[in-house]
């Protein structure tokens, strides 16, 4: 067996004793909750989403105890997520065990035709979220305990903040309102996006344009924060279609023209299309090349890295499961590479992903929405603590989740609130 086995297997019996120790505890019912709240309370994130969904899973039992995961479908497609816990709800009811382990591994081995990868794999990292608070509720100690224990004393935090806003000086403002907040390390996107009519500023078509423009906003950035300050750029070359799609060759202009200014990472600059293209660019690539948000199973994420395909890969503990997240990280440290946390969920996916990042052997950063929402700063409470730009380990048992009746009734669920990339017949209104 090997040591990554002995370790998970080892895990396995702990999670069995604490269960055992409390008593023959019984899960009782399944359900999905849905809510629509604020997207956040940063207004350069507001003014492109105001609105965001999410979803919930609670699996609660006879002894009172109520566990709580999230899914980051519940962002983007939220009506499908009560079905597919409604299918799984008898594997946990009537499964005999609340093991995390065991019932994830029959999840997953009876849904196999269809959740593999996509949508229901990413509803089961919600249902196996709330096991897993469970688990760490019933033992008394924070689930990140339970994945392999805490690796790190705390983790650096960055602000997350999406659209670059036109023009510069209103980028300028953004940056300090994200220093302000506390933050050593921040992230924008390429391009840029007029605030008042949402009118992207994009560079003209080819390399040289597209590196030029870049490398501007870079110097931009570096003179306006210092030296010491962490500056990435977000390419979202996944959502992007046509001459601003970056080839291979744009990106490679990119990443040299951006060198000097020395970002920490450089995020999807090339759509999730071919590992080996992703792999040529990062062996040759001064600026480390991240991205696998959209990859959902750590299957996928093996496949990308045995590859070669990222230097830096953001496995999403509510895309795929935090046992996989954590496995992600094993083998990024076995290849002397690092993970950083993708996270855009509300406060449970947050949660879920600082966990697994504490428990994660190669996690170099965790990102962090930067002035967040109701629907996420209610959802952790004083469970996420981050001091001096940095996020101290969760000690509260299980996640820290709070998700009271009250939450519930004051954020109820909208239809049409989710997110996606506008196309003809389907634009985004939230």
């Amino acid at each position: 067996m090997s040591p990554s086995g002995v370790r998970r297997w080892a895990l396995h019996l702990d999670v069995k004793r604490c269960f055992t120790n409390h008593g023959r505890m019984r899960i009782t019912d399944v359900a999905t909750v849905l809510l629509t709240g604020p997207s956040s309370n940063d207004p350069y994130i507001t003014f492109a989403k105001k609105w965001r969904t999410a979803a919930f899973v609670e699996v609660r039992t006879d002894v009172g105890l109520v566990g709580v995961g999230e899914t980051y479908l519940g962002y983007f497609f939220p009506e499908v997520v009560p079905h597919v816990v409604d299918y799984v709800r008898p594997i946990l009811v009537d499964g005999g065990t609340t093991d995390p382990a065991v019932l994830s591994t029959r999840m997953r081995r009876c849904l196999g035709f269809w959740c593999r990868v996509g949508a229901g794999a990413a509803v089961l990292s919600g249902v196996e979220a709330a096991l897993w608070d469970l688990a760490g509720q019933a033992a008394g100690v924070p689930v990140h305990e339970l994945l392999g224990g805490r690796k790190h004393d705390r983790l650096r935090a960055y602000a997350t903040g999406g659209p670059s806003p036109w023009p510069p000086d209103e980028l300028k403002r953004k940056l300090d309102r994200y220093a302000e907040l506390g933050f050593t390390a921040l992230k924008v996107a390429t391009g840029y996006l007029e605030m008042s009519g949402r009118r992207e500023i994009l560079p003209a078509p080819g390399p040289q344009a597209a590196a030029e423009f870049e490398a501007e906003k870079l110097a931009l950035m570096r003179g306006h924060l210092g030296p010491d300050f962490g500056i990435m750029l977000d390419g979202h070359m996944g959502h992007r279609t046509g001459v601003h799609r970056w080839d291979l060759d744009t990106a490679r202009a990119v990443m040299a023209a951006a060198a000097p200014y020395r970002p920490a990472f450089f995020e999807e600059p090339l759509a999730y299309e071919d590992p080996d293209e992703y792999a040529e660019l990062t062996s040759q690539s001064p600026v480390p090349i991240a991205g696998g948000e959209q990859l959902f199973s750590y299957d996928e994420f093996r496949l990308w890295m045995n590859r070669g395909a990222f230097a830096i890969a953001q496995p999403d503990a509510a895309l795929l499961s935090m046992t996989e997240f954590v496995q992600v990280g094993e083998l990024a440290a076995a290849q002397g590479r690092h993970v950083v946390s993708h996270a855009w969920s509300a406060g449970g996916g947050f949660l879920q992903n600082v966990h697994a990042a504490f428990a994660s052997p190669s996690t170099l950063m965790v990102e962090m929405a930067p002035d967040p929402g109701e629907l996420h700063t209610a959802v952790w409470g004083d469970t996420l603590v981050i001091e001096d730009g940095y996020v101290l380990p969760p000690t509260a048992p299980g996640l820290g989740v709070t998700l009271t009746d009250e939450l519930k009734e004051r954020f109820p669920f909208r239809p049409g609130m989710e997110e996606f990339a506008s196309v003809p017949g389907k634009e985004l209104r939230s």
